[in-house]
């Protein structure tokens, strides 16, 4: 048996109270992008809802224990996905929601935090000095901090995912973006327990390769900075919690390229239609580095987000 901070029962649990409008996602196989990639691809597509990403299934289960708990605010810091997940979840059961980001985030992002009316305060830097901010926020106001993958409700939120994929016993491999590291524990940890046979695969970009050095050393190693467009998994200080976790449910943890998730961008509009952000591409920048490691096999990769700035898109798959 798996040992890790998540539960299988209380992921059971947590799927049964998250809004069904977040759950069950669109998994199907897409032969076009199979063809192009020379492997089975099928496609998880977690971006079919009104946060169009996973968070939501993670925020539904935080904001829904806040509100038994008679609490009536929060706060947490996010590069956009996880401000916009907590704030639609915290309208929905008349939370004051705070959400605290660093200023350079895509603007498509920042405007939908404000239009699900929680309050938004930007800062100049990266997502670490909005994570001290919303520290500060929650300590002078008296208010829950919402850690995402520190907070087990936001890793077995997305755990949940892993409970649907595992009903198709077809995989060879799942690759899962790395930021944070919620969704590739919450999902490593339920195909662990319930599809052990399947390879757990976590991507992230060489240009914020924190938690992925962690996991190869088996220790926490930080950064100074980042340099990726995929702003979504751009931390520079891995949780050492969330790592020991990683450790025990993950079977890689690779590197991509900016120009190998630029075309899996591009590849996933051409071959199946998809406008997405450049994080929920990473699963497929991971098969176009290394071909002959997925060739002939069965893979699936989680769509984990589609809200991305549409001026920046185009540039970057025009380029």
């Amino acid at each position: 048996m798996l040992t890790t901070r998540l539960d299988l029962a209380r992921i059971r649990a947590a799927h049964r109270d998250i809004d069904p409008v977040f759950l069950d996602t669109p998994l199907y196989q897409c032969d076009a992008l199979g063809r192009e990639l020379g492997c089975t691809v099928s496609i998880k597509l977690e971006t079919a809802n009104p946060v169009r990403s996973f968070k939501a299934r993670g925020t539904e289960r935080v904001a829904g224990l806040l509100t038994e708990q008679g609490r009536t605010a929060a706060v947490c810091a996010s590069a956009g996905n996880l401000g916009q997940a907590l704030g639609w979840s915290g309208r929905r059961r008349g939370l004051d929601v705070t959400v605290v980001a660093p200023r350079r985030a895509p603007a498509v992002k920042l405007d939908r935090i404000h239009a699900l009316g929680a309050e938004l305060q930007l800062v100049d830097g990266d997502f670490e000095m909005a994570r001290e901010r919303a520290v500060s926020v929650a300590q002078r106001r008296g208010v829950r901090l919402v850690e995402d993958s520190l907070d087990i409700e936001t890793c077995e939120g997305a755990a949940t995912i892993g409970l649907e994929l595992a009903s198709d016993a077809s995989f060879d491999a799942v690759l899962i973006a790395l930021g944070g590291g919620a969704l590739a524990t919450g999902v490593g940890y339920v195909l662990k327990t319930l599809s052990p046979e399947v390879e757990v695969i976590c991507v992230q970009p060489l240009g914020a390769p924190a938690m992925t050095r962690s996991w190869h050393q088996r220790r926490v190693v930080t950064t100074d900075s980042t340099d990726t467009i995929a702003d979504g998994v751009a931390g520079r200080y891995p949780i050492p919690e969330v790592l020991d976790d990683l450790l025990r449910v993950a079977d890689d943890a690779v590197l991509v390229h900016e120009a190998s998730i630029v075309a899996g961008m591009r590849m996933l509009l051409e071959r199946a239609g998809l406008v997405v952000e450049p994080s929920a591409a990473l699963g497929v920048a991971a098969v176009l580095e290394d071909r002959d490691r997925f060739a002939g096999r069965h893979v699936a990769t989680i769509i984990c987000g589609g809200n991305v700035d549409l001026d920046a898109y185009h540039r970057w798959i025009r380029a």
